[in-house]
């Protein structure tokens, strides 16, 4: 593995953003001139700062000699692309019908108070991500939630702290 396929969690919590760039630099410079291998670059550049801010977006695109609309087209494109900052752990709370009937919108109220987050943001401290999706394959344990890959089901409010606390 080399310099540039650092894990974002460690390079982000480690570095500051300005500290990173020269890092960028090493990506870029594997990667210079060729326009074709533009989602390679985004998605080392994007584990790196953890997300993809305009001033890395400008760099790829000279780099490639790609256009900047290029480059957005293909941010927004791919769901796994992000243009602000993701907490390290994500949380997402089900909203498909089975967890909505039972209570999914009164947990993702709770979640999101707990959190100081609202859907799609981040928390300050960049520890979690507010999503919602619309079904999760757990509608027997509605409703559910999903903080990274780990599912949990029948989430009473008593309990969301407590689960959340684990990714401490």
């Amino acid at each position: 593995m080399s310099d540039t396929d650092t894990n974002h969690e460690c390079v982000c919590a480690q570095l500051s953003e300005e500290e990173l760039y020269p890092r960028l630099e090493l990506i870029i410079e594997e990667h210079r001139n060729k326009p074709h291998e533009l989602i390679m670059a985004l998605h080392k550049a994007q584990n790196l700062f953890g997300y993809l801010p305009r001033k890395v977006q400008q760099m790829v695109a000279e780099g490639l000699k790609v256009s900047l609309n290029e480059i957005y087209g293909v941010i927004t494109f791919y769901s796994f692309f992000s243009t602000v900052p993701k907490g390290r752990h994500s949380v997402k709370v089900c909203l498909g019908t089975a967890c909505y009937v039972r209570g999914g919108q009164q947990t993702l109220e709770k979640v999101g108070k707990e959190l100081g987050a609202k859907v799609g943001d981040t928390t300050e401290d960049r520890r979690y991500s507010l999503d919602v999706v619309r079904c999760i394959g757990a509608c027997g344990l509605a409703p559910a939630m999903l903080v990274d890959d780990d599912v949990y089901g029948r989430v009473k409010s008593t309990k969301i702290m407590e689960i959340l606390d684990q990714y401490k």
